[in-house]
């Protein structure tokens, strides 16, 4: 392999072969390394199968045109109950379906507090009879009500919701106002302050923030989730700029309301200390942009990731509502104060919908300052958002990422990508403690589980079209 008598020495691609492109570039020749991987083990079979469908190229190109073309205004701040049809024991959860027997620490914490604050007990621990029983309740998906929420992600009947709307179809999607950070119900705290806090919410913030939503008209907010790229957001874990956008949005409107000026300063000084505010409006407009390509026959593209502190869940725009699950991932990060490894939860929430829509962990080299928030280093962010290319179907149009010279998002999760390349998808996330009632514990990186594509996967693979 060495070059002889003065020749040029030979070029060598080395595709996967590590072992084979040290010993050539040892010997002299000039190695090009093309990072190849065999597909998933159990996938060859169904992966040929969707690749032969006909039908898969034009829907993933339909998906990704609807993905990147649908609107998302917010519209309106309504109750929960009378918008989703909740009564006070009807409960909402993150992730796909989970029961209490099965529900991690976070969520039961969550659960425990939302029951206090709904009224049913008058301490959270005296609702894990109700919870334990089985019966006297409802507990669902929020995916299956047109909404997501972070974390635990419980909404119940009492707590206020985003409206976000596309104009062209009249579809909406929904999420609960964010509390903060630390020890707030998401992270399945539910302690007298946390309750305290949702209390204000409901009775303050929620009607206030209706005000002026509907003072100030809809608000665009893919137009912020572009501009926020910009500024050094990826909209999962960092949302400085978004919601700094948003309330200058919504300000006017608030200090002409009719409202006592002392509760618009408290809204006001709530929303602009809250630097993860706009997340719970960044979800909602992602979840409805991904629910346009819900049911396209032949499409392999991800419409929904989603975690419930126990199992982690796909959904697939061929595929209709199926979930595919497996367990939900420990996360790699940073840790607060004195919690540790042995003090987190595995993967929680429905903000995973940032990072099928294009941004999050997708984004996260357009926000280079979030390694110091998730851990890593810089090139580490940059390197994260240039591997998501080779697992999505294309590029968002008006999300672009200024180091990458300004090239689009990766958008468009494909089933059959992951699977061949076994690239998972990136998520950064915040961590909660494994124990009800403790709070975030920290903040990092984590990935899904690889069978559940090897799962969806095969569900395409029996719904192809038949060959030619």
């Amino acid at each position: 392999m060495s070059a002889r008598n003065g020749s040029q020495p030979p070029n060598v691609i080395s595709a996967g072969l590590e072992l084979f492109a040290d010993a050539a570039s040892e010997q002299g020749a000039q190695v090009r390394r093309i990072d190849w991987r065999p597909p998933m083990p159990s996938s060859e079979q169904a992966l040929a199968r969707v690749m032969a469908d006909r039908r898969r190229v034009q829907a993933n190109a339909e998906a990704l045109a609807r993905i990147t073309s649908t609107a998302a205004l917010l519209v309106d701040v309504l109750p929960a109950g009378p918008t989703l049809g909740l009564g006070t024991t009807d409960f909402l959860h993150a992730g796909p379906p989970i029961g209490w027997d099965r529900a991690s620490g976070p969520l039961r914490g969550a659960l425990l507090g939302a029951a206090a604050f709904e009224g049913i007990v008058d301490e959270p621990e005296q609702a894990i009879e109700l919870f334990a029983s089985r019966a006297g309740y409802s507990l669902d998906p929020c995916h299956h009500h047109s909404a997501v929420g972070p974390m635990a992600g419980v909404i119940s009947a009492s707590m206020w919701l985003f409206v976000v709307e596309d104009p062209s179809t009249g579809r909406r999607t929904y999420c609960s106002l964010n509390e903060g950070l630390g020890k707030v119900l998401r992270y399945g705290a539910y302690s007298p302050d946390v309750l305290s806090r949702l209390r204000w919410m409901s009775d303050v913030l929620g009607p206030l923030l209706q005000q002026a939503v509907r003072a100030r008209g809809p608000i665009d907010l893919k137009a912020i989730l572009a501009q926020m790229l910009q500024m050094g957001d990826e909209a999962h874990n960092r949302n400085r700029a978004g919601t700094l956008m948003w309330l200058r949005e919504v300000l006017p409107a608030l200090i002409d309301s009719a409202a006592p000026s002392s509760d618009v300063a408290e809204v006001v000084r709530f929303v602009s200390g809250n630097d993860h505010f706009f997340l719970n409006l960044a979800m909602p407009a992602c979840k409805l942009t991904l629910d346009s390509a819900r049911d396209i026959p032949g499409s392999t593209v991800v419409v929904a990731m989603a975690r419930n502190g126990t199992d982690f869940g796909i959904q697939v725009a061929g595929t209709g509502q199926q979930w595919f699950t497996g367990p939900a991932q420990l996360v790699d990060g940073l840790f607060l104060g004195d919690y540790g490894p042995e003090d987190a939860n595995p993967d929680i929430g429905d903000s995973a919908i940032t990072e099928t829509a294009g941004l999050g962990g997708f984004a996260m080299a357009a926000a280079p300052a979030i390694v110091r928030f998730v851990g890593g280093e810089v090139g580490d962010a940059i390197n994260a958002s240039r591997r998501m290319y080779e697992i999505t179907v294309g590029e968002h149009p008006m999300y672009s990422i200024p180091v990458l010279g300004f090239r689009g998002t990766p958008t468009g999760i494909d089933v059959t990508k992951v699977v061949r390349t076994q690239i998972l998808p990136q998520i950064n996330t915040g961590m909660a403690g494994k124990q009800a009632g403790v709070g975030q514990v920290g903040a990092g990186l984590v990935t899904p589980p690889a069978e559940i594509f090897v799962q969806a996967l095969t569900a395409l693979a029996e719904r192809a079209a038949p060959l030619l």
